[in-house]
């Protein structure tokens, strides 16, 4: 079975590559060794998938060369997506941070991709196990340059292009296949890590962070000098919520993350007025007014376990608990792990690829999109918003 392009992959990145091939005449197929479309748009987003992200720029994106990603973000931006989502009727809103979701179901965006695919005449072969991937010609002119052994048959194709994803969550069918494939054409990796993750930490800490599990607190959090400032949420292992994941992209084994726990506040001007005011009260007390009243205790009981009321409390002693709530220096054992993480980070090396067009440099025909590239973006859609953009700009060209 000839094609002009078979895509390993048929998830987001995988079914607009396709959308765009098939519009430019081109016969194509999508292989997938999942038996259902799109399982991690599905879960994205709490089911309602974050598709993308008003403010998408190269910036928002970590990656051994970081000027990789801007060709294919300028070429096809969030307001391009956001028109396929209205073309399809599909109501959405603005989240917070310009993250939009869908009002309803993350079906809807996989029921576009698998429409426009069926619109632009490229077929799927779901439940598909790929057995052997292997190149038959780099002659220019030569119709077959690669084949693909499946359970479904044998394909070959003079465009193979990998969007299989990274190695998150593996229950929903996250595999290595596709830097696997990489290495066997003779591609570099970046080593991949878990990221979008929550921190875990050691045992003796985790005693402490157990009695605060399920507490939310909005902060400042920073990981090799990236700030991010959105609510963190105490696990019975370590730290999750929005701040914790995002700071996981910029965080290396054996670095330490620090936490401003009051960013909007000079706490110490703070706990000085209230001694002005004339305040006899604990400084635990006083604390419960600006954090949640069980953190406040329990971070107190670690740092400042004093029973004086304040106007015995020196203010050398208040300076240096102020620099502690403003400075929380902790270092995470590791991160909960790609079963939990919401993305891979590393993958297929940048410098074995176009930044246009996203062909290995080494192997004509043979194209990285998506998620098994080496980059990746913050949460908040920007993760999709390079599948839709690596997708577009590898199918202009297949």
């Amino acid at each position: 079975m000839h094609y002009d392009v078979v895509i390993i992959g048929a998830g987001g990145a995988g079914m607009m590559c396709a959308i765009q091939a098939g519009r430019r005449g081109k016969k194509v197929i999508l292989l997938d060794h999942s038996s259902k479309l799109g399982s991690k748009i599905l879960i994205s987003g709490g089911g309602r998938c974050n598709f993308t992200n008003l403010g998408a720029s190269p910036l928002q994106y970590v990656s051994k060369n970081p000027h990789f990603c801007k060709s294919a973000l300028s070429r096809f931006t969030p307001e391009d997506f956001i028109q396929m989502v209205q073309e399809h009727s599909i109501p959405f809103h603005e989240k917070k941070l310009g993250q939009l979701f869908c009002d309803h179901s993350a079906q809807n965006i996989v029921n576009l991709l698998k429409d426009e695919c069926h619109k632009a005449g490229a077929e799927f072969q779901l439940a598909c196990k790929i057995s052997a991937v292997n190149a038959l010609s780099s002659v220019p002119g030569e119709e077959d340059k690669f084949s693909v052994e499946t359970s479904a048959g044998h394909f070959t194709c003079s465009s193979l292009v990998i969007a299989t994803g990274g190695l998150s969550i593996p229950k929903i069918g996250a595999s290595p296949f596709g830097y696997e494939l990489a290495a066997q054409f003779g591609l570099k990796i970046v080593p991949t890590v878990p990221a979008l993750d929550g921190f875990k930490f050691k045992d003796a800490e985790v005693q402490s962070f157990n009695k605060l599990a399920g507490i939310s607190v909005d902060c400042s959090i920073t990981s090799n000098e990236v700030t991010f400032r959105e609510n963190i949420l105490f696990t019975h292992t370590g730290l999750s919520g929005p701040a914790a994941l995002q700071a996981s992209l910029h965080w290396s084994a054996g670095d330490p993350i620090q936490i401003d726990l009051l960013p909007d506040l000079d706490c110490f001007g703070w706990f000085m007025g209230k001694k002005q005011q004339g305040s006899r009260a604990l400084v635990k007390n006083l604390l419960c007014e600006l954090l949640p009243s069980r953190f406040a205790e329990h971070f107190c009981d670690l740092y400042f376990p004093s029973q004086l009321p304040l106007p015995q409390v020196s203010e050398k002693a208040l300076l240096s608990f102020c620099q502690k709530l403003k400075a929380w220096t902790l270092t995470p054992s590791g991160t909960v792990g790609y079963s939990k993480a919401e993305v891979t980070r590393g993958g297929v090396d940048t410098d074995e690829l176009s930044s246009k067009t996203l062909e290995s440099k080494k192997i004509p025909g043979l194209f990285f999109i998506g998620e098994v590239v080496d980059v990746t973006g913050w949460l908040g859609g920007y993760n999709f918003q390079w599948a839709w953009a690596s997708g577009w700009a590898a199918g202009q060209v297949v």
